[in-house]
């Protein structure tokens, strides 16, 4: 009898490093850890869940000034913002094809504390995977932390992959 392949969400997200429009650090790190320590080389015991939570923007505008905007143009920017997130889970699909490991991934838009714990919810993974940049209290404060909420909240075991030292960026508030 053929079990059920191990169902794994991994929630990514894009760097926060202007210019740099690919997964995040830590991102990156959950995910490399995940296949390294959990998958091996048991490709066909997984199915990895990407899930990427899109945060819309106040005014629709994504790191650019506009005094006039015509519906036209928030079309444009829900397009570049789509393309974007597509960008950041074929990095993902395309790594695990290439590795032959089963895979989903699809985009939402919200609050990705929310919206992560809702598909948690709704899919039923095994286990939910997060990436964490290992911020300290004083800038826990100000930033908050979804890894944080997701071990709190989500209906499901997590596991918080926490980026290297020698990985954090200047600022260890980007990513």
């Amino acid at each position: 009898m053929e079990r059920e392949p191990t169902r794994i969400m991994v929630a990514v997200n894009e760097s926060t490093i202007k210019g740099y429009p690919n997964a995040s650090i830590s991102s990156r790190g959950a995910f490399e850890w995940t296949l390294q320590k959990i998958v091996r080389s048991n490709t066909s015991g997984f199915k990895l869940i990407f899930l990427h939570v899109q945060v819309p923007d106040e005014d629709g505008f994504d790191d650019t000034d506009s005094i006039y905007a015509s519906p036209d143009d928030f079309k444009i920017m829900e397009r570049k913002d789509r393309a974007r997130g597509l960008h950041l889970l074929e990095y993902f699909v395309t790594r695990c094809h290439e590795i032959g490991v089963s895979c989903e991934a699809w985009i939402k838009q919200g609050d990705p504390k929310e919206v992560i714990c809702h598909e948690v919810k709704r899919v039923q993974p095994d286990f939910l995977v997060v990436g964490s940049r290992g911020l300290g209290p004083f800038q826990r404060v100000f930033v908050g932390t979804v890894s944080e909420f997701c071990v709190k909240h989500a209906e499901c075991p997590v596991l918080t992959i926490k980026r290297s030292a020698d990985e954090a960026p200047q600022d260890p508030v980007d990513d």
